[in-house]
């Protein structure tokens, strides 16, 4: 038996770990943004209470982007400490 496969494991679940400190770190000044057809805002979180609303109910959390989604509305993250609060291009999606 090889040892590989718990160190693999090991680094794939630092990266998660690194990941997640990273998007803490950054949701103080980042916000999800739900906007629908008509460019009305529905929803807008810190980025950090979103990553704890998904840890904490997954379930749904997936259903809400899902529903999200196909009532054609958009999901942006942006990012407040721009001039002028224009939006990061992080990930935006119009369905």
């Amino acid at each position: 038996m090889s040892e590989s496969k718990p160190e693999s494991t090991r680094t794939a679940v630092d990266s998660v770990v690194d990941a997640v400190r990273g998007l803490v770190s950054e949701g103080i000044n980042r916000r999800v943004v739900v906007r629908d057809s008509k460019d009305d805002v529905l929803l807008e979180v810190p980025v950090a209470l979103g990553l704890v609303a998904a840890l904490a109910a997954p379930v749904a959390t997936t259903i809400g982007a899902g529903v999200a989604l196909v009532g054609k509305c958009e999901i942006k993250v942006e990012d407040r400490r721009k001039p002028g609060g224009q939006p990061a291009t992080v990930d935006a999606e119009r369905v």
